[in-house]
């Protein structure tokens, strides 16, 4: 999959439909007829939208786990709790579940944010608190995540 591109600001509706921005619908074009996997985020309170055909690959190396290890039993269970299949509709919407809405606070105005292979939904507001951290370095965490990559080459 290419990466997906764009940060989109959208509005639910009172049936907590979510519109889906039309050019990054035709970024997920490949994906459209399989559909999407809708899960809480692992390290944030926000959603993920994930296209099956990448949501597969996650899943081959949850599978890979020892299920008779409690610690990795645990994870597995709280990992996929929530998870929905989901569809783009005719009128380009994704439906948001109630239990999903209310572990992302999603109020009316969302922000959806490419991450690579998935989309992040987030409640505007709780997004904006958590991409204009004033007292966050940025630069160093940029230079020890991405800074030794090529460095072995």
């Amino acid at each position: 999959m290419n990466s997906l591109i764009g940060t989109y600001e959208c509005k639910v509706d009172t049936k907590s439909r979510l519109p889906i921005p039309v050019s990054l619908k035709k970024q997920m074009a490949d994906y459209l007829e399989d559909g999407f996997v809708l899960k809480r985020s692992v390290f944030q309170n926000c959603l993920e939208l994930h296209p099956i055909k990448e949501w597969e690959k996650v899943m081959n190396d949850l599978n890979k786990l020892n299920r008779f290890v409690k610690k990795n039993n645990d994870f597995i269970r709280i990992f996929t709790a929530g998870l929905k299949l989901v569809e783009i509709d005719s009128n380009g919407r994704i439906q948001i579940s109630k239990d999903l809405v209310k572990f992302a606070g999603i109020n009316k105005e969302v922000v959806l944010n490419s991450s690579v292979n998935m989309i992040e939904i987030w409640d505007k507001d709780k997004y904006e608190e958590v991409v204009n951290i004033e007292d966050f370095d940025f630069a160093t965490l940029a230079e020890d995540v991405m800074g030794k990559i090529g460095e072995d080459e």
